[in-house]
């Protein structure tokens, strides 16, 4: 089964998490809840009309949660790429194995990426319209890839993009993730 680690749990991280976790991935978030969500309030983010960023964060985690997701409050301490067949992920005592990595945790992921290799412009990973790093298996979403232009609905929306990037990988095909309303 396909194993993705994300690091960061705003919500570029929790979005990318909540797509793959419901779409039968293995899915672990390693994050420690200390996002810049907990200093905004949400007036711009589309289908709420105002809403405090604590309290987007406390419901954005169950639901990953309800989905199957691991939320593990840690920090990743190092990555090593497996000569492209995924990465070691260091947490702790811990060694996680992934076959893809999303970054998503601002200033520490872009340290991560640079040690994996992933060149750094200006205090900002590079990232291709899938998300995906020059890393093989490695993607950046939010304020990894936008540190000066950070926005929720933006930073979700990238990590809905790198997580429809891995499904498809996988499936060998693009995956689309439909939601249909239930029938009557």
């Amino acid at each position: 089964m396909t194993q993705v680690v994300i690091v960061g749990d705003g919500p570029a991280g929790l979005s990318a998490g909540l797509l793959l976790a419901k779409n039968d991935v293995t899915t672990t978030i390693i994050g420690q809840d200390d996002t810049a969500m907990h200093h905004a309030h949400l007036y711009n983010y589309l289908g709420i009309e105002d809403l405090g960023g604590s309290e987007f964060q406390e419901i954005a985690r169950r639901q990953v949660q309800a989905y199957g997701a691991e939320l593990r409050d840690a920090e990743v301490t190092a990555i090593e790429a497996r000569d492209g067949q995924g990465f070691t992920v260091r947490v702790g005592e811990d060694e996680l194995d992934a076959d893809y990595v999303v970054l998503a945790g601002g200033k520490a992921a872009q340290s991560l990426a640079a040690s994996l290799g992933a060149e750094k412009d200006g205090g900002q990973v590079p990232v291709d319209p899938e998300q995906r790093t020059e890393v093989d298996r490695l993607y950046a979403v939010g304020r990894v890839v936008r540190p000066d232009r950070s926005q929720a609905i933006i930073s979700a929306g990238a990590g809905a993009v790198a997580a429809l990037d891995i499904l498809s990988r996988e499936a060998g095909k693009d995956v689309h993730d439909w939601d249909t309303p239930p029938k009557d």
